[in-house]
């Protein structure tokens, strides 16, 4: 496995860095790889429960158990709490992988998308440019390429997304824009492609149907199987998220597979495989909020990050798959 930080950053190797979303699924990864390399970290999350808070305090447990990290319990939503958060600590730089995640609630809870995602980064990137804080890394998502030619580049249009979430995380990419050009932040957008993986979030397919097909329960599936999405390992996220420390004025990065995407059937027939089990499928009309399909074009991660992804997607499944099997006793009462 490639070290976790390239050896270009900037940034003093006993360093604080802000992680949002530290209880997150990319969050706590990503904190555990930035202590790996010798930085402290400050996680910061609201612990809401969009998902099972339980999955959230297993990885957050993790954290507090590790030497160089303090957990805030804090919203970035509250400009207050984050502002004196900021007046409190001396960050090297910001990682803000807080986000309302999830296309289909975005469509019944649309304001809370762009409360988070778009004034949570304002909030942000206000502390920032107040406290001279010059490095800013933006989680985004794929879901903005909804409708685009696929291998997805960095510089197709992305004017026109279908559902709430896709648009807030349009608003933050724009607002961290303008806060570059005004005050100078360097700020690393980076669009994730269907991250997986142990301890994934439960609203997703991966840990979602690895329980039902354990367990019996039928799969609901909206569509035919077909739609196929390009899988992206978390530890590889995490790995590319804090190459994206390294200065780069204002840059846009896919942060994907890279491979020919797989489809949810030939996902689903891995996890069967692997459990020794025969999934039960309740198929549903497919969700007009759903993309048919995602496929990363990674050129620009390797060569301005030397980033690409190490783990394949079908070892990645068997890796979550034995997490899963590890961890039943607790899971089985997960709600998904």
């Amino acid at each position: 496995m490639p070290s976790p930080l390239s050896a270009s950053l900037p940034l003093p190797s006993d360093g604080t860095i802000l992680v949002t979303g530290a209880a997150g699924f990319i969050g706590a990864r990503t904190a555990e790889l930035l202590m790996d390399a010798g930085y402290r970290v400050v996680g910061l999350d609201n612990l809401n429960d969009y998902y099972d808070v339980r999955m959230k305090t297993y990885r957050l447990e993790k954290l507090k158990a590790r030497n160089g990290f303090r957990f805030v319990q804090g919203d970035i939503e509250d400009f207050s709490e984050v502002d004196a958060l900021f007046a409190s600590t001396s960050f090297s730089a910001v990682i803000n992988l807080a986000a309302r995640a999830g296309v289909r609630y975005s469509m019944e809870n649309p304001h809370i998308y762009m409360t988070t995602n778009g004034q949570g980064t304002l909030n942000l990137l206000e502390c920032m440019q107040k406290q001279g804080v010059k490095k800013f890394v933006l989680a985004s998502t794929s879901s903005l390429y909804a409708g685009q030619q696929m291998p997805f580049v960095e510089t197709l249009p992305v004017n026109t997304p279908i559902s709430p979430y896709a648009a807030s995380k349009k608003a933050a990419e724009v607002m961290a824009y303008t806060y570059h050009h005004l005050y100078g932040i360097d700020v690393s957008v980076l669009r994730y492609f269907t991250v997986f993986g142990p301890a994934g979030r439960p609203d997703m397919s991966p840990l979602r149907f690895i329980k039902w097909i354990d367990e019996g329960t039928p799969i609901t599936l909206y569509g035919d199987g077909s739609q196929s999405r390009d899988f992206t390992y978390v530890d590889d996220i995490a790995r590319g998220t804090i190459s994206a420390l390294q200065p780069v004025g204002y840059e846009i990065i896919n942060l994907g597979g890279g491979n020919n995407p797989i489809s949810i059937s030939e996902m689903i027939r891995c996890f069967e495989e692997r459990l020794g089990k025969q999934a039960v499928i309740d198929h549903q009309p497919f969700h007009k909020a759903d993309m048919k399909e995602t496929w990363a074009n990674i050129e620009k991660a390797n060569s301005l990050l030397r980033w690409k992804p190490g783990i394949d997607p079908l070892e990645g499944f068997a890796r979550t798959i034995d997490w899963h099997v590890e961890n039943r006793d607790w899971i089985k009462d997960l709600q998904v």
